[in-house]
């Protein structure tokens, strides 16, 4: 049997996203952009061209981290990784609590005490590859608040579900969620 997929255009490039099952009521299109270089670049200058002035970018352990990188390298800022666990490297560290729709269980997010100094009275653009429950966008913020940045917007990709109706994220597109 074929897998069932959802076929979207991001930042002018077809994708097939193959729907995965959350729970009993509710299929997800999986959004991965890994390996992706050609839709990494692309996206990265949409999500820039819609992007207020920065000075740093975070982004969150997981799946956006070659969308900030990309974003870093074509705007020449910064970015840094809120990591799941601390590191040793990692002095002082500061961590929120987060729960993700995609992954099982709470975890945390931390940076450490350099990384909040190159936040701290700066303009910090939060990037994620799908905001859906704004779980992990939250946990973000928070961070960025405790290294005293200014967030100035939060933007992903795709915005899941009612995250499209939301105000106070810039995305590219809107990816719907699929009842069983």
């Amino acid at each position: 049997m074929k897998d069932k997929t959802y076929t979207m255009e991001i930042a002018g490039l077809k994708r097939e996203l193959p729907l995965c099952s959350i729970n009993d009521k509710i299929d997800i299109a999986a959004f991965i952009i890994f390996g992706d270089v050609e839709l990494t670049v692309a996206a990265s200058a949409e999500l820039l061209k819609k992007a207020p002035d920065f000075d740093v970018i975070i982004t969150p352990e997981a799946k956006s981290i070659p969308l900030a990188y990309e974003m870093s390298r074509q705007s020449g800022k910064p970015y840094v990784v809120a990591r799941k666990k601390v590191k040793l490297y990692m002095r002082n560290p500061v961590g929120v609590n987060v729960k993700s729709i995609t992954t099982e269980g709470v975890q945390k997010l931390y940076i450490s005490e350099a990384e909040a100094n190159m936040m701290e009275g700066r303009r910090v653009l939060v990037v994620d590859d799908v905001i859906s429950t704004g779980e992990s966008l939250e946990a973000v913020r928070q961070l960025v608040k405790l290294a005293g940045g200014d967030i100035v917007a939060s933007c992903a990709v795709l915005a899941e579900g009612d995250a499209a109706n939301r105000d106070d994220i810039i995305f590219l597109e809107p990816l719907p969620l699929f009842n069983k």
